[in-house]
């Protein structure tokens, strides 16, 4: 089966509006007056909680992906595991951070320039972006 790839806009698009998601809880949180540094605890755990089990049990969907009908899949065929997530979360973002951001920078050129648009974290966790 030949999947159409999701390219660099569309996934934009997604962790744009994957980061709306979030939105909520920081009006809450403002609401609340909460400490800054509590809310960005906070704010931090449920961003990892998202990106590591919503993709797992909506089958790679995030509310953004799912927006604009694109999903993560294995490249390998196989269901999308929170060691999947893990991998593409955590050590993509540990990557990104001790690069200093240079690593995102060039994730991004991939997406939007290689023929397989895959990223870093994309090839830490075997994973591809396609259009649903």
């Amino acid at each position: 089966m030949n999947q159409q790839l999701a390219g660099f806009w569309r996934r934009f698009g997604a962790n744009f509006l994957d980061g709306l998601v979030l939105v909520p809880f920081l009006v809450i949180f403002m609401w609340l007056d909460m400490s800054k540094e509590k809310s960005d605890n906070i704010i931090g755990i449920l961003e990892t909680l998202y990106y590591l089990i919503v993709p797992v049990v909506w089958a790679g969907f995030t509310v953004g992906k799912k927006a604009l009908d694109i999903r993560i899949v294995r490249i390998d065929g196989k269901k999308i595991t929170i060691w999947t997530t893990l991998k593409r979360y955590l050590l993509g973002g540990i990557v990104y951070t001790l690069t200093i951001g240079i690593g995102f920078i060039v994730s991004a050129f991939m997406v939007a320039l290689r023929k397989d648009k895959r990223s870093i974290h994309d090839f830490i966790a075997g994973t591809k972006v396609i259009r649903d």
